[in-house]
């Protein structure tokens, strides 16, 4: 989804100017706040993987159907005859590819096959079809085949699954640009098919005539943003799946001629079933200037990651500094721009849970992008996997996605509401059950708060049993000091004062937002006003020689408020 920031003015140029503040109604409050820095934002799925597989040749009963369809029996199932069609696929991928000039690359283990792939992009934009194929090896379930008696088979898969052939089909499409496809080179030759949502949205808009400026897989400039936000759309409606499935069948079926031809997957009626297996769901906000960018990051980082427990931080230093505002130039951006490698400092913080992983990180000169990445959809149980439920799917990640940036925006701007801090320590109620206070000076209590702020972005909620583990990891107690018992009895009491709440049909829990602020105001409090000013108070330290350019706001501010409480205390006869 991509927002209007100005009104197009009917032609084709991108004004060069800087434009107003963007109204970001309907979005997150991340979002929200930035606005005044933003040139827009929009959300787009980036990459999509889907499994290709024919349903009835993956169990043994099935295979063996799917073998008679082929050959009219089963006399002929054997492992001989199993690896004479893989050598028979091999044989003629590589006859194919001397007949067309495209050129056939065995890779080695480790090497990125995609990076390999780009460098033999076509030149030309109109090429259609199959560019480039890379063999590489990897595990797969292979057919076993063991007979006896008479006409007798055992069919099962070979364990461990052995290291076989797999074929990565490197096509340049219309309206997919660069997509790729992985085949197994052993029957029933399952595959794996690679899109881009980027691509797909920056094909259409040249198509229809929108004007854009693309770096990398993102955005950065347009000249209509309302036909770049139907076109980004399209990839999240019903209506697009039954374009998405036929482009897959026929990329599929010229890639199985290799392996089987025209004739032989009449007789096995050669219909793939599709299902996904992993997809990327990003949120970009297109900041005006790569100055307002860096400034919004560091910061944004340096006051969370530590309240929200971010233990990868990774910083790759590239080699040219970000431009502080736009070109301002009459030229058009041209329909793509395309940086093919990172030229800027990039720092990534990731959290992981389980199959689901969330990033935030720069983009380009001045594109924050905030992703949630499904890795294998299949340990979300709820979720449906088959191709029709993309859009779903995506529903699903885009929750997920605005309640991370919900609990980045709170744990930042952390506020205690007016009397707070004074409600706490009094008893309060859950239904009929009454519950103790919370007192903010108990360490086992801080302790919990900050656990708590620390699994708040993890999507599916807490439970009680993940609130022990970490309120042990921070205190350094054991599980018969601190277990699921203590820390249901914990969460209760932060329900009581609507700290955190029931998520809806389970035992899991999640912190409000208001919960969320007021928790991080009373750490920020606790560990980083109080604490520090009343410990130097009476030892003050002096203030550090640095040069002011080395010094942070924050070492100048202790220091003042250090010299002030100390000539407070001395005036009240409380110091030594």
């Amino acid at each position: 989804m991509i927002l209007p920031t100005q009104k197009s003015a009917g032609n084709s140029k991108v004004k060069r100017r800087r434009r107003p503040k963007p109204t970001l109604f309907g979005l997150d409050p991340f979002s929200q706040h930035y606005a005044s820095r933003l040139d827009g934002v929009y959300d787009c799925i980036d990459r999509l993987t889907i499994n290709a597989y024919f349903p009835y040749a993956q169990s043994p009963g099935g295979f063996r159907c799917w073998w008679r369809d082929l050959y009219g029996s089963d006399d002929t199932l054997d492992n001989t005859h199993l690896m004479r069609m893989a050598g028979r696929f091999s044989r003629r991928l590589r006859g194919w590819g001397n007949k067309h000039g495209v050129p056939v690359i065995y890779c080695q283990s480790g090497e990125r096959k995609h990076t390999i792939g780009e460098e033999h992009l076509p030149n030309d934009p109109t090429r259609i079809g199959i560019f480039c194929i890379l063999v590489g090896r990897a595990p797969a379930p292979i057919w076993d085949v063991q007979r006896y008696g008479n006409n007798g088979i055992n069919l099962r898969r070979k364990e461990p699954y052995p290291f076989v052939n797999h074929y990565y089909f490197h096509i340049w499409d219309a309206d997919w640009g660069h997509l790729i496809v992985r085949m197994c080179g052993h029957p029933p030759f399952n595959a794996m098919l690679i899109l881009n949502g980027h691509e797909y949205v920056a094909n259409q808009a040249t198509r229809q005539g929108i004007r854009f400026a693309k770096e990398g897989n993102c955005f950065t400039d347009w000249d209509n943003a309302a036909d770049l936000n139907r076109v980004a759309d399209t990839l999240c409606q019903h209506g697009a799946i039954g374009r998405l499935e036929k482009v897959l069948r026929y990329w599929l079926s010229q890639c199985l001629c290799l392996a089987l031809d025209v004739a032989e997957q009449k007789r096995i009626h050669c219909q793939y079933a599709f299902s996904i297996y992993q997809v990327e769901y990003s949120r970009n906000l297109v900041f005006q200037g790569g100055r307002d960018l860096e400034t919004v990051f560091q910061g944004l980082i340096d006051r969370t990651r530590a309240r929200l427990d971010l233990k990868t931080v990774t910083t790759i230093f590239g080699y040219k500094h970000r431009p502080n505002t736009r070109e301002r130039t009459k030229r058009e951006p041209r329909l793509r721009v395309v940086t093919e490698k990172p030229t800027y400092d990039l720092t990534v913080f990731k959290i992981h849970c389980g199959s689901l992983t969330l990033k935030m990180y720069t983009k380009g000169g001045r594109v924050l992008r905030t992703e949630v990445i499904v890795h294998n959809i299949r340990d979300q149980q709820h979720w449906h996997r088959s191709l029709s439920a993309l859009p779903e799917v995506a529903g699903h990640l885009k929750d997920i996605l605005e309640r991370f940036l919900a609990v980045v925006r709170c744990v930042d701007a952390a506020t205690l509401d007016n009397g707070a801090l004074e409600s706490l320590p009094l008893p309060s109620q859950v239904g009929r059950s009454r519950t103790a206070g919370i007192d903010v000076n108990r360490p086992r209590m801080v302790a919990v708060m900050q656990s708590v702020i620390a699994l708040s972005s993890h999507p599916g909620g807490l439970s009680s049993r993940d609130l022990a583990a970490k309120v042990r990891e921070l205190t350094g107690q054991s599980e018969a000091e601190y277990g699921a018992r203590q820390a249901s009895y914990d969460l209760k009491k932060l329900r009581a004062k609507a700290l955190v709440q029931r998520v809806a049909k389970s035992r899991r829990y999640e912190a409000t937002e208001p919960g969320l602020r007021t928790m991080a105001a009373v750490a920020i409090l606790r560990e980083q006003v109080l604490k520090p000013i009343l410990a130097k108070a009476c030892h003050p330290e002096p203030h550090p020689s640095l040069p002011a350019e080395n010094r942070s706001a924050l070492e100048d501010h202790y220091h003042a408020i250090h010299q002030e409480v100390r000539s407070l205390l001395q005036t009240l006869r409380i110091s030594a």
